[in-house]
């Protein structure tokens, strides 16, 4: 083994925490689990939430700076009452749920108050959790807003005119739109548990903290249908969008979150962000980390249009197109632009509502008709585990409450 494979392994198999993280992280003390651990769903429990509140001591992070003044979000003056609800053809409350689906932080935005906050499993309001595909729908927002300010020329423009590195391979004629999307027609494993599969040679890409690598994963990839008419959810496409948004703004993308919405919108705490190396671009598809204050701040700027302090930071219409379904072949495929809009909601009360998502039980549930936000911290053992409690089912039920 060569002496940077040997650096590596190290870095998996025994991760610690800097002098600065244990002054900034109040759980960094805790036993973790390994990365491959991670997506292997290997690990008990306790080290399981552990692990997802500690994601930072797992790679290079890069700070995501919040300003100074916060973003006030009050508490509800009326309490949210117990309910009760169907789900999966067994009755269930809202204790089932937190319980259940292994839930360790739950919020609910009503007009703007708190109406629910609960902490579990040994976090707090200072606790940092990961977010896991939820970074995806950041980058997302975030080219938007790269559009609104110029960066980038339209939905329609090829990402090799901002990614030269994929000229000539299998991303030739995909278009921005295309790569929001996941309809790029180029092939794609997702599956998690897998170490064959593709999603796990980028995580391996990702484990070596070389520059360059995750891109060269993608560039190897075959075309396996025409772009715009196959939809294939697919991680690597983040890392895809990442390195083309990094290009078009010139800068770290942490930083441009930071300037667009961190700071603008008045998140209370700095949070991180995976990087692919030391220094390098930030991983597109996971790794980002915060409270749980600012995920609701987050629901809040995408229910909001991303409209902060009555400046518009998004193009017109951005959240309605990107949050609704793809149409490929005259079927509706319930994916926008990395957003994941509620598939016949119509007259339901999920009617325009949209959810970013990541594995383990990872939501920001936005429901701009009943002007509600919920986000979800999972502390779940599997990366696609089956929960007992149907999460769409909980949010109607809470939303139905909180009327």
């Amino acid at each position: 083994m060569n002496f940077k494979a040997l650096l590596a392994a190290l870095l998996i198999a025994a991760p610690v925490a800097t002098s600065a993280q244990v002054q900034d992280n109040p759980h960094a003390d805790e036993p973790i689990a390994t990365v491959r651990e991670v997506y292997d769903g290997t690990f008990l429990p306790d080290i399981g939430a552990n692990t997802f509140r500690n994601i930072d001591r797992l790679f290079s992070t890069r700070l995501v700076k919040a300003g100074g003044e916060v973003y006030p979000l009050p508490k509800r003056a009326q309490p949210l009452a117990n309910f009760t609800y169907e789900s999966r053809g067994s009755r269930f409350d809202l204790y089932d749920y937190l319980s259940l689906n292994r839930v360790s932080g739950l919020l609910a935005i009503k007009d703007g108050e708190i109406a629910i906050e609960e902490y579990q499993l040994g976090n707090t309001e200072q606790t940092r959790w990961m977010s896991m595909s939820i970074a995806k729908s950041i980058i997302s927002i975030l080219i938007g807003a790269a559009i609104k300010d110029g960066y980038i020329e339209s939905l329609d423009t090829p990402i090799v005119n901002y990614i030269p590195q994929l000229d000539g391979t299998a991303y030739d004629d995909v278009s921005v739109q295309q790569i929001l999307q996941m309809t790029s027609g180029v092939g794609w494993d997702e599956t998690y548990t897998n170490p064959d599969s593709d999603r796990r040679d980028l995580l391996e890409a990702q484990i070596s903290q070389e520059p360059g690598s995750m891109l060269a994963v993608m560039s190897k990839l075959p075309k396996v249908a025409e772009p715009g008419t196959r939809w294939n959810y697919s991680t690597g496409e983040t890392q895809v969008a990442a390195q083309l948004l990094q290009a078009a703004i010139a800068r770290p993308i942490s930083e441009y979150l930071s300037e667009k919405i961190w700071a603008n919108m008045g998140m209370e705490a700095d949070a991180n962000w995976w990087l692919e190396s030391e220094g390098g671009i930030e991983v597109g598809g996971s790794g980002f980390s915060a409270r749980l204050r600012d995920y609701g701040r987050f629901g809040l700027f995408m229910l909001n249009e991303g409209v902060v302090n009555g400046e518009s930071l998004l193009p017109e219409g951005w959240m309605q197109q990107a949050s609704t379904s793809n149409i490929i072949d005259g079927e509706e495929v319930g994916y926008g632009f990395m957003l994941w809009p509620q598939i016949a909601a119509q007259g339901t009360i999920h009617e325009q509502a949209y959810a970013a998502e990541g594995i383990f039980g990872q939501w920001v549930y936005v429901n701009p008709k009943e002007n509600v936000v919920i986000v979800v911290w999972g502390a779940q053992s599997k990366p696609t585990p089956t929960n007992p409690v149907a999460d769409a089912d909980f949010f109607a039920a809470l939303t139905r409450a909180l009327r």
